[in-house]
């Protein structure tokens, strides 16, 4: 008889990094993949079928999760509830008693306060504050499919377990489930079984919502293909401030925590301390660059940490391009040097780079402001994804505060194509460069 080949063994049925060369030795985190064969008169039972099915559904979420990764793929926008001068809340207990016929109960079993808190220890239904969930598609870390049909709307208070409601912040996610369906009563008893009662047909997949006051843990994995992940609720939004009386207010929902569809998040430029496109004055203008002021200087802020030792001279480059009445369009480069980090932390997730020289910016002048963001490595020595998209970049509270009507975009393309804001740097690809200017005028 032939004994199988070691998982160790250098062959087809390996994970990557295991060939001569590499110092990656770890193989998928898998189950070995074993499909049926089928002869002539073999006997075939429930079990073989159901393990034919889950040989195909793994080989899908390996693939899935393996080549494009996992997150929201589209809606799941997570939405204020208006007060409803009819709603008694009389219905079933659980997230979804409002919800889709395919939302599961998020706790099963556990009984459900049947009210919110009152001002007299009494409950208050109308307004109580709950969310709506739109109707979308997310696929979770080990490579589900979570589809909200529907939509569905999440009473918070009943939603959120006991022990964790004296928090006025929670976060909504949901996650993917299974439930039987379709009773059926069989042909034939088992022969394990003493009586003949129904079984069910048919798997529905659905979902739960799942909401907590405890700050989810991040995924912190540089590789989400070969290993599978220990928490599958897709977070959402994050609801800050909640007043457990009344409404949710939409100020207060803040779905910047979803994790957008792809096998890594980048590292994104999420604020920079001037106004792109904004006409500054000459002292403002010193005073933003650090002229004068060794606590001055562009501020940029990341997403999250990156490595402070990819900070180095030439990454960012300030360069004027001089304007006014007279002489126009020569250029010259500031020179300057990064002020922040120290060089005492391994990761940063801002600096701060002033100018080190005394050259005086006249009316007219464009200052030109680079990042050369592909050289700047994330926890996973991974580039950060720089490209400012139309300018949108927000403004973080780090200058000075500009006296003059800003220039740069308008009102249009308020929130990114995802539709959840507010604006990063990024297209997906990662790398590129980040540029930004702001003008000069004398007063």
């Amino acid at each position: 008889m032939t004994e199988p080949a070691s998982e160790t063994a250098s062959g087809p049925g390996t994970g990557p990094g295991t060939g001569p060369g590499t110092a990656h030795t770890e193989g998928f985190d898998e189950p070995p993949l074993r499909r049926l064969r089928y002869f002539h008169g073999q006997m075939l039972g429930a079990r073989d079928f159901q393990r034919e099915q889950d040989y195909y559904r793994q080989k899908l979420k390996l693939r899935l999760r393996a080549l494009l990764g996992y997150g929201v793929v589209c809606g799941l926008f997570v939405t204020p509830v208006p007060p409803d001068r009819d709603d008694c809340h009389d219905e079933a207990d659980g997230p979804g008693a409002d919800a889709a016929p395919d939302a599961a109960p998020a706790r099963d079993g556990t009984p459900e306060p049947t009210g919110g808190p009152g001002p007299d220890g009494g409950e208050h239904f109308r307004r109580r504050p709950r969310v709506r969930i739109t109707p979308g598609l997310a696929v979770d870390c080990d490579g589900n499919e979570v589809v909200v049909r529907g939509g569905c709307v999440v009473d918070l208070w009943k939603a959120l377990p006991p022990d964790e409601r004296h928090t006025d912040t929670v976060w909504v996610g949901v996650q993917y489930g299974e439930r039987p369906v379709e009773p059926t009563r069989a042909v034939y008893n088992d022969g394990c079984a003493d009586t003949s009662d129904c079984e069910f047909g048919w798997t529905e997949e659905c979902y739960t919502v799942k909401v907590t006051g405890c700050e989810p843990p991040k995924d912190e994995r540089c590789d989400t293909c070969r290993s599978r992940c220990e928490h599958t609720v897709l977070w959402l939004a994050r609801i800050e401030g909640i007043d457990w009386h009344r409404p949710v207010r939409p100020d207060r929902i803040h779905m910047n925590v979803r994790r957008p569809f792809g096998r890594h998040l980048p590292v994104v430029i999420t604020g920079v301390n001037w106004i792109h496109g904004h006409t500054y004055t000459v002292d403002e203008a010193k005073a933003l660059l650090g002229t004068q002021d060794e606590d001055g200087g562009l501020v940029v802020r990341f997403s999250d940490g990156v490595r402070a030792d990819t900070l180095q001279p030439g990454v960012v480059e300030i360069q004027v391009i001089e304007g006014g009445a007279g002489r126009n369009a020569s250029t010259w480069y500031m020179g300057g040097a990064f002020a922040e980090p120290t060089g005492h932390e391994e990761f940063t997730d801002r600096f701060r780079y002033r100018q080190t020289t005394r050259e005086t910016l006249q009316d007219g002048d464009r200052v030109l402001i680079t990042v050369r963001a592909a050289f700047l490595l994330d926890r996973c020595c991974r580039p950060v994804d720089g490209t400012h998209v139309g300018g949108r970049v927000p403004t973080i509270d780090a200058g000075p505060h500009p006296t003059a009507a800003s220039t740069g975009p308008s009102g249009v393309c308020v929130l990114p194509p995802s539709g959840v804001g507010p604006w990063t740097s990024g297209t997906g690809a990662g790398g590129d460069v980040f540029e930004s200017w702001f003008f000069v005028k004398e007063r």
